[in-house]
């Protein structure tokens, strides 16, 4: 079995340019984790790219061998830098993790 993690934000920007911007940046750096923690079995991470004023901004899923792993990957280094940059522009985040 997988331990699916899904991830989805808010951005803070009270300007859509603003949110695009920093949702983008978010993408680019959770997906720049592939290939560095090794707990990762695949990830995709997507900047919203319709319905701006209702959607989510951002969304990322990530599978991993099981719940060890993912806590394990929450303790990386390159993801804390990561959710660093990512906590300092969010204004909100939902999660749900899962097994497929």
């Amino acid at each position: 079995m997988t331990l699916r993690h899904v991830v989805m934000w808010k951005m803070a920007a009270p300007d859509a340019p603003t949110r695009r911007e920093h949702a983008q940046e978010c993408a680019r750096r959770l997906q720049a984790l592939e290939g560095v923690v090794p707990q990762l079995l695949s990830i995709s991470a997507g900047a919203n790219t319709e319905y701006a004023d209702v959607n989510w901004d951002i969304t990322l899923i990530a599978d991993f061998a099981d719940l060890a792993a993912l806590e394990a990957y929450q303790m990386h280094p390159a993801h804390e830098e990561a959710a660093t940059y990512i906590r300092s522009v969010a204004g909100g985040r939902a999660a749900v993790d899962y097994t497929v």
